[in-house]
This record gives structure tokens, sequence and C-alpha cells, in this order.
């Protein structure tokens, strides 16, 4: 076009902008194009423009300029920016796509160019409704009565959706940005933790604000956030202390002016309640932010916060037990104590909330050992609880184990550590020499030396007690460092002599380092071997020693040796293949141990020898679980056996289509045990027979006639509401199982089930059992309609006419 054409056109549109409704009307005009078929703001001419982002783009970069007419900058975006936010609220939701992206530019644009000005007339007004009960600003309540309302519902759900079409879909981490948006975090995140325990629309994009927060912002803001949100300092205003959420008319959340609660009790009661409240909303976010490591670190930050707390709770006094102490100490003494049981409070969330794939990399490992040591050389455990924090120091300090020497990996270290790996753990070393200098625990300080050596040599001399810490819970060394005596394995072996305990340390570091010698061939020697065995067997002395382990007093030595026979069975390991049977028989021993531990490790390596030898071991597992052990009171009798019945459900998901072989032993050993006097084994061999028949199915065959029986007399007639909720809990599995085959396999039993179900759902008391009874009936139903109405299937058939 020609020039005067084109500076016509620029006065014209500049001169429309700057009247009332000008920038929707110079947008609308714009973005219509040359066809002239804008019609409605829903027409197809939307549609097409909502599709052109850079049509979007080049309008927003338009309006961000000020026009030549214009008197002054400062009256151009007086004019401009309430016009611009107002595009945000289009309700058209074509029309709206394109408006808003013309908006969230144009608001961009502004703030790169112009941050004063766009945070004055764009940014603020944006944000008003979060930072008018934010903490940072004093309220006028004179005016106001309890219960006032401070900003609507309307006006504070608009104001998120504008910060998450701004901020998050505009996903510009400008510095002003982040700026003005860390003001209100405080407020957004007292808003997701309210909408997380009712139902509201606002949880998801208030999630979304705060996680894009703390994936745009630099890790230590983003630390400096966290801490602030969960009030450990004052880095993020939080919601005034005056002000209070309530539940929304439209799904979402209004702020009024709380009332003030005037009973003491009931005022700490909310404030615990609502402390709790965001400490869980807190965990859950982080849970989200686990694979940026974000989570990690801010636990690390958490546990140093933790070891600086107590340390400074033991250097000052407590005014309330001393005289003469004035009231300022006894405030700052409660404040104190406040943010200690907080960080308690923390950290525990933080483990049973995050802790499976807390630490992304060597760094943060190395960062939390560097926490934890720092922590046991500052304040080491005296007293009652020493033995239990040495104990979990020594587990702490097992991660630092390299898997090259052990063959053991921990959770949280990668297979196979690299020299670059090395590198970072070496910043542990002053702290674990210090420690090796100072711990009073004798053991502790013997292990921080051998992971000191470990670590200085890159896993090339790794002593004994480093393999026993990597093996799960320091391995024998955990409970006394007493070497298990030579003897007959079938036999609990005595306790060791008092020279051998763990007070000698010096023999102990020698017999350590004769014990990693023999373990370490020499290179010419592996070399030299034409035909090596396998790297992960063992001689038959170190067979014989870890089943003298097994029967360890000290269950912490006694589960990893089992741990580790288990293992040697996974890998076949010809020696200890050879002796299955007595494998077997140390396994069957240790399920008889009290120890959760212990009689779980037993569990899973007798689960590993049946699914490997099931014609072998499943015979010998039935007669236990028929017949217990001769001598052994009614009560341990029934918790071995469903032991035992918990190590047959695992070889029969191991088995897989292969159980089918085995099937009656098990069912008959199953209904046996569904007739014994103890009710707990009765509602537990229910249990597994209705796991048995879900994996048989179609194969359940006859059987499912004396299945039927018993299940049917036990719902109507067995004392034990447990025994009778498993007993229809079976016909649930047994129908989930079965599936579109209820009608094939059940034919001849399905009217006695269905009378079954419906007698417990009209005559049961248990409400479980009744609930059970329901899901089957809904089972029950839709294979019936499965069967019934069949989905109807369009075919396309081509018949060729004679």
């Amino acid at each position: 076009a020609p020039a005067w054409l084109r500076r016509l056109c620029g006065y014209l549109l500049s001169e429309r902008l700057l009247r009332p409704g000008g920038v929707q009307a110079v947008v609308q005009g714009v973005l219509e194009g040359t066809d002239g078929e804008w019609g409605a703001l829903g027409g197809a001419g939307a549609e097409a423009a909502a599709l052109d982002w850079k049509k979007c783009d080049a309008v927003g970069k338009i309006l961000a300029a000020c026009p030549q007419q214009c008197l002054s900058l400062e009256d151009y975006y007086r004019q401009v920016c309430p016009q611009i936010l107002d595009l945000l609220h289009i309700q058209d939701k074509v029309a709206a796509r394109q408006f808003q992206r013309v908006a969230t530019t144009t608001l961009l644009t502004m703030a790169r160019e112009q941050p004063q000005l766009a945070e004055r007339h764009l940014l603020q007004p944006l944000l008003a409704p979060l930072c008018r009960c934010s903490e940072a600003v004093e309220l006028a309540l004179e005016d106001l009565t309890a219960g006032a309302v401070l900003v609507p519902e309307a006006e504070l759900g608009s104001c998120v959706e504008d910060i998450l079409k701004v901020y998050v879909v505009g996903n510009d981490s400008s510095s002003l940005l982040l700026g003005s948006l860390q003001s209100v975090l405080g407020v957004v995140f007292s808003l997701y933790s309210f909408a997380k325990q009712n139902v509201s629309y606002l949880r998801s994009p208030c999630q979304d604000i705060l996680l894009w927060f703390l994936e745009k912002a630099e890790r230590e803001q983003s630390l400096a956030v966290l801490e602030g949100l969960a009030r450990l300092s004052s880095h993020v205003p939080t919601l005034h202390p005056q002000c209070q959420l309530r539940v929304g008319s439209e799904g979402g959340a209004a702020i009024v002016l709380g009332e003030t609660i005037s009973d003491e009790d009931e005022a700490l009661y909310q404030k615990i309640s609502l402390e709790q409240c965001h400490v869980e909303s807190l965990v859950e976010l982080l849970s989200h932010c686990q694979k940026s490591g974000l989570a990690g670190d801010f636990f690390i930050h958490c546990l140093k916060e933790l070891t600086r707390v107590v340390a400074e709770d033991e250097a000052a006094p407590n005014p309330s037990v001393e005289p003469g102490g004035s009231l300022l100490e006894l405030e700052q003494y409660q404040a104190r104590q406040g943010r200690k049981l907080l960080v308690l409070q923390l950290v525990a969330a933080l483990c049973e909330g995050v802790s499976d794939t807390v630490f992304t990399d060597i760094v943060q490992v190395q960062e939390f050992l560097a926490a934890v040591l720092q922590r046991a050389c500052a304040h080491p455990a005296t007293g009652p609880g020493a033995a239990a924090e040495a104990q979990t120091l020594a587990m702490a300090m097992g991660l630092g184990v390299t898997p090259h020497s052990t063959g053991a990996n921990t959770a949280l270290l990668p297979p196979q550590l690299k020299s670059s790996d090395f590198v970072v753990l070496k910043r542990l070393v002053p702290l674990l020499e210090e420690l090796s200098r100072t711990y009073p625990e004798p053991l502790t300080q013997e292990l921080a030396s051998d992971l000191c050596i470990a670590i200085c040599t890159h896993g090339a001399c790794s002593p004994g007690t480093v393999g026993a810490a990597a093996d799960g819970v320091l391995g024998r060394k955990a409970g006394g460092g007493a070497q298990s005596p030579a003897g007959v394995p079938g036999t609990a072996p005595s306790p060791s002599s008092p020279q051998h305990g763990h007070g000698n340390s010096s023999a102990h570091g020698a017999r350590s380092k004769e014990q990693s010698t023999c373990r370490e061939p020499s290179a010419s020697s592996a070399s030299s071997a034409s035909a090596a065995p396998r790297a992960d067997s063992l001689a038959p002395a170190g067979l014989q020693e870890l089943l003298v382990s097994a029967y360890d007093p000290q269950p912490p030595a006694r589960a990893a040796a089992l741990r580790r026979l288990a293992s040697l069975v996974t890998l076949r390991d010809p020696e200890a293949l050879r002796i299955q049977e007595k494998l077997l028989e140390v396994f069957l021993e240790n399920v008889q141990h009290e120890d959760a531990f212990v009689y779980l490790s037993a569990i899973q390596g007798i689960a590993l020898l049946s699914s490997e030898y099931p014609e072998r071991i499943l015979p010998v597992l039935l007669a236990q679980y028929e017949c217990p052990a001769q001598g052994t009171e009614d009560t341990m009798a029934a918790v071995t056996r469903m032991k035992l019945g918990e190590v047959l459900m695992r070889v029969t998901r191991a088995l897989g289509d292969m159980v089918f072989r085995h099937r009656e032993p098990l069912i008959r050993a199953f209904l046996r045990g569904a007739r014994d006097p103890d009710s707990a084994l009765r509602a537990s061999s229910l249990s597994n027979l209705g796991e048995l028949c879900q994996h048989l199915g179609f194969q359940l065959g006859s059987i499912v006639q004396e299945v039927t029986c018993c299940v049917t007399a036990t719902a109507r007639t067995d004392p034990e509401a447990e025994v009778r909720r498993a007993a229809v809990h079976v016909v649930v599995l047994l129908l989930r199982g079965l599936s579109e085959k209820v009608t094939e396999v059940l034919q001849d039993v399905l009217r006695d089930l269905y009378r079954l179900l419906k007698h417990v759902v009209t005559a049961e008391r248990d409400a479980a059992t009744v609930l059970h009874a329901q899901l089957a009936l809904e089972e029950l139903d839709a294979a019936m309609r499965r069967v019934l109405f069949p989905p109807q299937t369009l075919e396309k058939k081509i018949v060729v006419l004679p």
C-alpha cells in the first residue's frame, strides 16, 4: 500500500483504539481479515483465526506500542491496560482463545518493554483480589463485621483463571513476572490447600500455578518459597490471619472476614488442623516435583534446618525452668519449640509421602548423607535411644556403599558408580573421619572408617563392615558385631564368646581385612583361569557361613542372611541348588520367627524356591499347611499356617497358568483351612481360595461345586463377621476372574450363588459383608448384560450376485 494510505490507516486505528471499548474493536477488526466472514464471535472466521497464533502475536505487539497521537506513555497505559485485562474475560469459547492469546502477548510484551508501567497498570490490578487479603497489607476492618465478604467467589475464581492464562499459558519466566507472582503465592497455596479439602474447581488451576513457579524459578528461590509455604520463614506472604476461606455456591471459594474464637482450646485445635492441612498439601505438591529434584533438595534442606533448630534449642536455656527468665525469653523459647515441632512434622510427612523416589542423582544422596553425618557429629546419640540412633546412622551410611565389591545395589544409588560419582562422595570424607574419631559407639566408628576407605579407593578396597551395611541393616554388626560360630546349620548356634564382641575393635578390624582379602581374588589368578566360576556364586565355606547366619540371634543379621540365600536361588547358584532341601528347612524354621523382617525374608525365599521347583517344594508346603508342627501353641500354629498360605499364594501368582497341575491339592488345603477352629485362619484360607479361583478361571471344572458349597455354608452360618466377609469376597473374585465365561463355568451353581448374595444383602448385619455382596451382584449383573446384550458391530459384506 502507498505510504499515505498506511499512515492514514494507522491514524484511524490508533484513534479508535483510544476510545472506550476500542481495544476489543481493533482486535476484532484486525483479526477479521479480508474475507469478511467474521459474523458473530463464534463463527467460522473466529475458529480459523484462533489457530493463527502468529497473527494474534502480531496484534499483541501492535497494542503494546504507544501510538503517536497519545500525549504520554503513562496516559496510554492508563487507558489501554484495563481493556487488555477485559480481553481475558470473553465468554465465547471460540473467540476467547484468540482474544486471550492477544491479551497475554500484549501483557508480556509490555512487561518486557515497560516493566514499571506494566506492573502498575497490569500486574497489580490482575493480582489485586489476592493482594487484598494478604498478610502483607493492612486491612481496614473498622466498618466490617464477622462474615463480611472481602473477595467474592466470582472475582476470586476470575483472578485465579487470569493468573493461569497470563503466567502459566504465557510461560514467560522473567524476573518481573516471577517476583509479582511470588507476592501472592501464599494466598494461592492457602486456596489450593482449601480446595484440596473440599470439592472445588480451583484446585487444579492453583496447583498448576504453584508448580509452574517452582519449575521456572531458580532453585534457591524455589526452596525459599517452599520454606515460606511451610511457615518456616516470611519469604512468602500468606493469607491474612483474620481472613477465612469459605465454600462458594458455584464450586469456587470466597474470602470472608473470620470470626474471633474465644475458646482457647478451640482456637488451638483450629490452628493445629490448619497447619496439618498445609503440610499435607505441601507434600502432595512436592510429589509432582520429584523428577526435577526439587523434592529431594527441599527434603535435605529440612534435615539441615532440623539440625540447626536442635542446636539452637540445646544452646539456649529453658526460661521456664531457670529462674529469672524474662517474658521475651519465654516467648522466644516457645517460638523455637514451635518451629522445631513444625520441622519435625514436615520431615515426617516428607518421609511418608515422597521418600520412595525423592533423590534423583548422586549429588542429592551425598547431600543427604552429609546432613545426617553433620547431625551425628554435632549431637551424638546418648541415653536409651542410642542403639536405635546408631543403627539408623549405620543404615544411612550404607547408602554410600559401592556395589562393585558387595554385589548389592541400594535403592538410591545407580547400579555402577562412575569416577565422577566418587568425586562427589569424597566430600563426605572429612565428616566420616570426624565420626570415626568422636562417635561414642565403636561399631559406628569402624563403619565410618571403612566407608571412608571405600570412597577414597573408589571401591577397590571395601572392608567387610561396608558389605554388611549394604545387605540391609548392617548384617551381624548391627546386633553386636559378633561372628557366628561354625556349626551344624540345623541347630541354632550358641552365643559368641566375649573376646569376639564389639569391644575388641582391633581384632574385628583385622578379621574384616582378612575376609575382604579372601573375598577378592587377584587379577592374575582371575585372568589365568580359563573357565572361571560365576561371579555371584559362593564357595561351600561361604554358603555354610550364610546358613549359620540364618540362625543368628540378632534379627537384622538373620534377615540379611535369608535375603542373600534367596538371591542365590534366583541366580541358580549350583551350591545352593544342591542343598535346596536344607534351604527349605532353614526358610521354614525362620517363618516362625516373630520379627517381621525375618519371616518376610523367609517367605520370599520359600516362594522363590517353590516357583523354581514346584514339584518338589509344593508337597512339603501343603503338608506343613495342613498339619502344623507338633508341640506348638494353637495361636502360634495358626499364625505359621497363615504365613505358609501367603507363600502358597505367591507361588500361585508366579506359576500363572501352570498352577492348573496343582489345582486339586491347593484347593483341598484351603477348603480344610476354611473349617479350622481359628477364625483368622478361616478368613485367610477363604481369601487364598478366592484368589486361587480367580487365577484358575475356566479351569475350575467340577471343583466349583465344592467351592460353592463351602462358601455358601460359611456365609450363612459362620459366627465371625470377618469369615463371612471373606466367603462373600470369594464369590466376588470368582466372578471377576471368570468375567464373560460366568455362564459357561458356573452354569450349575449360578442360581445358588445369586440366592446367596441376595440373602446376604437382605439379612447380613455386617456392613462390609453387605458391601462385598453388592459388589458381587454388580459383577454378576455386568456379566449377564454382556451375555444377554452383546455389543452390536457393523460389518461390511460384499455379495456377488449371480
